[in-house]
């Protein structure tokens, strides 16, 4: 996996993130439709960029879990 792809990956998510808001990692793996491991590490890359948020939200009982900008 080369640095540039990860980047290239984090830009996916950032923009699937930028157009749709807040989204459960399930709808947001699915939206880039990256394979696991580039779409851990592009997290990865944003997370440490500081350009992710992860919030949790009670509903209906349960805790979810949403990543946003």
């Amino acid at each position: 996996m080369e640095i540039n792809n990860i980047g290239n990956n984090a830009g996916i998510i950032w923009n699937a993130l930028n157009a749709n808001g807040k989204m459960t990692e399930t709808k947001l793996k699915k939206e880039s439709g990256l394979a696991s491991a580039d779409f851990y590490a592009a997290l990865g890359w944003l997370a440490r960029e500081g350009k992710l948020n992860m919030i949790t939200e009670t509903r209906c009982g349960k805790d979810c879990e949403y990543y946003t900008l």
